[in-house]
């Protein structure tokens, strides 16, 4: 039997592993590194500024139209912990989620400029997933 010829071009070859690669590096640097918006507590936001996504509770009151000029304002404080002194003010404009009022607990993705969040959306954490079991 005669040996089987490789017509194959080997600079191809190099080429496609080289896209490969560097696709490669692309794919784990965005992993790692990049554009990323932190998660964040009321009591973690000092020293933050710009896209944050904060989980909090809702004080009462909640005043203003989420549709008016002024939009929705109400303040977040931690859900638990040790800093639950801790307030930020949040300011919305948009529709919000049925079960939204104060009392609940929420997650808010927004820009904090130093002093409040401009919030952009607005979810609630549904209160029967986190409560025990009725017992009969």
């Amino acid at each position: 039997m005669g040996a089987v010829q490789r017509r194959g071009n080997p600079v191809r070859l190099v080429i496609a592993l080289s896209v490969a690669a560097a696709l490669a590096i692309f794919l784990v640097f965005q992993a790692v590194a990049g554009n990323r918006t932190p998660s964040l507590n009321p009591s973690q936001l000092a020293g933050h500024r710009g896209s944050v996504s904060v989980s909090g509770y809702v004080l009462s009151p909640v005043r203003g139209d989420p549709h008016a000029a002024g939009g929705l304002r109400f303040r977040l404080r931690d859900i638990d912990g040790p800093h639950q002194s801790v307030r930020v003010p949040v300011v919305f404009h948009g529709s919000t989620p049925d079960l939204f009022r104060a009392g609940r607990h929420v997650y808010v993705v927004g820009k904090y400029d130093g002093r409040s969040v401009a919030a952009t959306s607005i979810t609630t954490k549904c209160p029967s997933k986190y409560s025990p079991a009725k017992s009969s």
